[in-house]
């Protein structure tokens, strides 16, 4: 009898700073949209957190001083954090994202 290796799950938070300049989506679609991302990497999300839009301490653009910031806890494999960086690689709504372990 062969024993199955446990699969271990780890709490995350991520911390995402939308740019929806030129977008007609709202906040609660895109918000949306990326739980459905989450979910697509193997995440469960446990909670969601809109922190509204703050301006930013460096300014690298004079056209985009602030943003909508959002944070999303949630548990997965090891490899969730990658694999949902690497989804959103090419998404322009998303100006940063930071994962952390929680």
């Amino acid at each position: 009898m062969s024993a199955q290796p446990a699969t271990t799950t780890n709490n995350y938070r991520a911390t995402l700073i939308l740019d929806l300049r030129g977008v007609t989506d709202s906040v609660e679609t895109v918000t949306a949209r990326l739980k459905e991302t989450l979910a697509s990497v193997g995440a469960n999300v446990t909670r969601e957190e809109s922190l509204g839009q703050k301006a930013f301490v460096r300014v690298t653009d004079r056209k985009n001083p602030a943003g909508i910031y959002i944070q999303f806890y949630f548990d997965g494999p090891g490899t969730t954090p990658a694999a949902f960086r690497e989804k959103l690689r090419l998404d322009r709504t998303v100006k940063r994202l930071l994962v952390q372990s929680a």
